[in-house]
């Protein structure tokens, strides 16, 4: 049945971020009660994802630490992707790659950025 669905039915369309703040909401109240903890690692590493897709610093820095925390446990392949989101955000305020699906003008430097191999994750 799964597969009568269009895969990334929303992607490159503004809809594509539509409930992320949903998303936010959930993660953020599920790490405050401690929901988090009571999942398997895997389960956890997808409830902190709204926090790397965040475009708030706050947001990032969190996520650096909850993967950072989740990183110890065995067989949890993390990387560096919460860094390397939270090091754009820092230097933009923003995702470059996110400008022309949601209509944002694009500054000479990110443009330059959005050149550089992965910049686009």
């Amino acid at each position: 049945m799964l597969d009568q669905f269009p895969r990334n039915m929303f992607r490159d369309r503004p809809e594509a971020f539509a409930t992320d703040e949903e998303a936010l909401a959930i993660t953020k109240k599920a790490i405050a009660r401690g929901f988090d903890q009571m999942l398997p690692p895997v389960q956890r590493w997808f409830l902190y994802m709204p926090l790397m897709h965040s475009e708030n610093l706050v947001d990032q820095n969190q996520c650096v630490e909850v993967f950072n925390f989740l990183s110890k446990e065995p067989d949890v392949e993390s990387g560096d992707y919460a860094i390397r989101h939270r090091d754009v955000i820092q230097r933009f305020g923003r995702f470059p790659h996110r400008n022309r699906i949601l209509g944002r003008t694009t500054t000479p430097e990110e443009a330059e950025f959005l050149k550089q191999p992965g910049s686009s994750f």
